[in-house]
C-alpha cells in the first residue's frame, strides 16, 4: 500500500513537472520561431534586393589603404607556453605589410610564456611584451587594462594614435586578411566582430564538437540579425576590433581601466557598452577570394570539466550577472536581445526539471509493465502541450542541422542532432556552478581568471576552414 502511494505521488510530480516544463519550453519556442521567421525573411530580402543587383565583394577587393591603418592586437597570456609562441610566429609570418603592433600580457611568475613569446619575437619589432605588476592569475580584463595602459603610453612617445585594439587569445587562428577587414571597416563603427568558429576535435567529437553546432547557429543566424535590428553588438572576446577613440571615451569614465575587472565576462559587457544607443556595431562576414571566411578559429576545451567550467562563467556573466549589471533598455529590440542573452540558465534549470520528468515516466511506465501500478491518465491540455512542442523541437534541431552543415559539412549536421543531448547535460551541470558563482561574486567574492587548457595546431594544420555551403547561398 505504502508503495502504491509513492508511485501514486511520483505519478502527480511526473505530470506537473512535465506541465511546467511544456508551458516554458512552448514560450521559448514561439520566441524562437519569431527569430527565426525574421532571419529568413531578413535573407530572402537581401537575396532578392541586395545580391540581385551587386556582386558579393570578397576581403581582397577592399581598398588597400585599411592595411595602412596603425592596429594593435591585444593577447592576455596566462599559462599559455604551449600555444603563444606558434600563435605569434604564424601572425607575423602572414602580416608583412600590415601596419600593427601585437601586446602580450605576461606575469612576472609564468616564466614560461614570458619565454615563449620572447623566442617567438626574436628579430621583430613587432611585439610588445608588457609585464603585469601582480603575479598571476589576475583576471583577463586586469591583464588587458595592463595592456591599455601601455599602448597609451607608446602612443604619448610616439605621437601617433592607432586606429583600432584587436581582442585575440593566445590560441587563436587568425585569418591573413583580418587586419584588412577591420581597417575597413573600423571607422564605421565602434565594434567590428569577425565570426568564431570551433575546430573540429576529432579526440572529442562529442564534447568540444557541441560548440561548433553552437557557434554555427550563434555567428551564422542570431549576430547577423541582431546587427539588422540595430541592437547592440556582443563581443565575442576575441576576432573583434575596437574603434580607439570609442574605447578612450569609455577609459574617461572608468578612471582609466576600459576592461571591468570585476566581471566574469567583460568582452560581452564592453562590447554592448560601446555599441548601445547611438553608436554602432558591426557583425562582418566577409570571404576571401578562396571561398573561407575571415573568422577567427580556435579549438575549445574538449574534456567535460573544462567545458562546464567555461559554459559556468559564460552563463553566470551573462544570464545572472547581466540582469543587475546591464539592466534594460528603453528599446523592444535591445531589450528582447538580451532577454534571449539571459535565458540561457533559466532554459538549463528547465532541461534539468524536464530530464527528471522524463525518468519519472520511465519509472512509472516500467511499474506499469509489472502490472503493480497503473498510469493516470494525461490531461488534454498536457497532450496538446506535448505535440507542439515535439513539433518545435523537431525545427529546432532541423535549424541546428542546416547551419552546421553550412560550416561543416552532413557528417558533423547529423551528429549535431543527438549532440544536443550532450550540449544540454553540459549546460545543465554548468548552471548549477554558474548559480555558485553569481552568489558568491554577491557575496564579496572577487573574480578570478578560470582558464582552460588549450591546443594550437602545427603549422601543416592551420588552413582556414571553407564552408561547405553559406546560408546567404539560399536560392
Amino acid at each position: 500500500m505504502a508503495s502504491n502511494q509513492i508511485l501514486l505521488f511520483l505519478d502527480f510530480l511526473q505530470k506537473e513537472l512535465l506541465l511546467f516544463a511544456s508551458l516554458s519550453f512552448l514560450i521559448g519556442a514561439v520566441d524562437d520561431l519569431l527569430f527565426d521567421g525574421l532571419w529568413i525573411f531578413h535573407g530572402l530580402r537581401r537575396q532578392l534586393f541586395v545580391y540581385s543587383r551587386y556582386q558579393r565583394a570578397t576581403v581582397e577587393s577592399l581598398d588597400p589603404a585599411a592595411l595602412e591603418r596603425r592596429m594593435a592586437i591585444f593577447v592576455p597570456a596566462w599559462q599559455e607556453a604551449a600555444v603563444i609562441g606558434p600563435m605569434l610566429s604564424r601572425c607575423l609570418g602572414q602580416w608583412t605589410a600590415s601596419q600593427y603592433r601585437i601586446y602580450v600580457g605576461c606575469y612576472p611568475n609564468d616564466p614560461e610564456t614570458v619565454a615563449a613569446v620572447a623566442a617567438a619575437s626574436t628579430g621583430s619589432d613587432k611585439v610588445r611584451l608588457v609585464m603585469c605588476s601582480r603575479g598571476g592569475p589576475t583576471t583577463k580584463a586586469d591583464c588587458l587594462n595592463h595592456l591599455w595602459d601601455a599602448l597609451c603610453r607608446d602612443e604619448i612617445e610616439e605621437q601617433a594614435n592607432f586606429a583600432a585594439i584587436i581582442l585575440h587569445d593566445a590560441e587563436d587562428i587568425v585569418h591573413p586578411e583580418a587586419l584588412r577587414l577591420f581597417g575597413h571597416l573600423i571607422g564605421k563603427a565602434a565594434l567590428v566582430q569577425l565570426p568564431v568558429i570551433p575546430r573540429r576535435a576529432k579526440r572529442s567529437r562529442w564534447v568540444a564538437g557541441h560548440y561548433g553546432d553552437e557557434f554555427a547557429e550563434l555567428h551564422g543566424k542570431q549576430m547577423v540579425l541582431r546587427e539588422a535590428l540595430g541592437a547592440s553588438i556582443p563581443s565575442a572576446g576575441v576576432g573583434c576590433a575596437f574603434a580607439r577613440d570609442a574605447l578612450q571615451k569609455l577609459s574617461a569614465r572608468t578612471q582609466g581601466k576600459p576592461f571591468d575587472a570585476e566581471s566574469m565576462t567583460e568582452d560581452y559587457e564592453l562590447g554592448l557598452h560601446l555599441t548601445g544607443g547611438t553608436s554602432r556595431g558591426i557583425f562582418a562576414r566577409l570571404r576571401d577570394r578562396s571561398g573561407q571566411w575571415v573568422a577567427t578559429q580556435e579549438f575549445f576545451p574538449d574534456r567535460l570539466e573544462d567545458a562546464i567550467r567555461q559554459k559556468s562563467r559564460w552563463m553566470a556573466g551573462i544570464s545572472l550577472s547581466g540582469w543587475d549589471r546591464l539592466g534594460w533598455q528603453n528599446d523592444w529590440r535591445e531589450n528582447w536581445m538580451r532577454l534571449r542573452d539571459r535565458k540561457a540558465s533559466f532554459a538549463a534549470i528547465v532541461l534539468a526539471i524536464a530530464y527528471i520528468a522524463i525518468l519519472l515516466t520511465g519509472l512509472l511506465s516500467l511499474a506499469e509493465m509489472t502490472g503493480s501500478y497503473r498510469l493516470q491518465p494525461v490531461s488534454r491540455f498536457l497532450k496538446i502541450l506535448l505535440v507542439l512542442n515535439a513539433g518545435f523541437l523537431l525545427w529546432r534541431l532541423m535549424m541546428k542541422a542546416y547551419f552546421v552543415f553550412c560550416l561543416y559539412g552532413l557528417r558533423e549536421a547529423m551528429l549535431s542532432i543527438p549532440r544536443t543531448v550532450v550540449a544540454n547535460m553540459i549546460n545543465i551541470m554548468a548552471v548549477w556552478r554558474a548559480l555558485r558563482q553569481y552568489v558568491g561574486q554577491l557575496a564579496g567574492q572577487p573574480a578570478r581568471w578560470e582558464k582552460t587548457s588549450h591546443f594550437y595546431p602545427d603549422a601543416g594544420n592551420v588552413k582556414q576552414l571553407r564552408p561547405q555551403y553559406s546560408p546567404e547561398d539560399r536560392g
